[in-house]
């Protein structure tokens, strides 16, 4: 420290160059009028009015592909490149809630008793265990791909759970996938809804 004294006439101001203000004139500045419910149930309504545009702000803020808003599973950019992988592509797995349903339907419609055996040996004997192959083996190929293009273009992004988390979203319908897809099946942006 400098113990050398400081001239009179020193052209330096010292301090802050103006009084320090009383603590009551500081509290009252700070102080602001509070307005509270009248009631617990006026507290409650204004409460859930607070949460439901808060949810709203969210849910846009989603559908916008705000990453900010997404669930925690969803952030990131190995994440999101998974994502625009399995939405640009059409891939047999994606068909797989579709041909379910048509298998049930098949299953409840009342055939001819010689036709029942047939509907049944083709859809359940044959049709479901190929598209059950398909799904698995989509559902590899595309966890594998997905894992390791992620790997090479985001080498710092953690990459557990990416291969599982693409394989999940190609079994989704396309309409029903959440995020929702960026890009249409080519690669082509998803155009703006007017």
């Amino acid at each position: 420290m400098d113990d050398t004294p400081v001239p009179a006439d020193d052209p330096k101001p010292q301090g802050k160059g103006r009084p320090t203000p009383k603590r009551r004139d500081a509290e009252g500045r700070r102080r602001q009028p509070v307005s509270a419910p009248k009631d617990r149930k006026e507290a409650y309504r204004a409460m859930r009015a607070k949460q439901a545009a808060e949810r709203d702000r969210a849910r846009k803020g989603m559908l916008a592909g705000d990453e900010k808003y997404f669930p925690v599973r969803d952030r990131g950019p190995a994440r999101k490149y998974a994502r625009d992988w399995v939405d640009s592509r059409r891939l047999p797995s994606q068909y797989f809630l579709p041909f379910s349903l048509l298998i049930l339907l098949l299953t409840w419609i009342p055939w001819p008793a010689g036709q029942r055996e047939v509907v049944l040996y083709w859809v359940m004997l044959t049709g479901w265990p190929i598209m059950m192959v398909g799904v698995l083996f989509t559902s590899v190929y595309v966890s594998w791909k997905v894992k390791k293009e992620a790997a090479a273009k985001f080498p710092n992004e953690p990459m557990k759970g990416v291969g599982f988390y693409a394989a999940m979203r190609a079994l989704q319908i396309r309409k029903l996938r959440f995020p929702p897809p960026q890009l249409l099946p080519g690669g082509r942006p998803v155009p703006p809804k007017k």
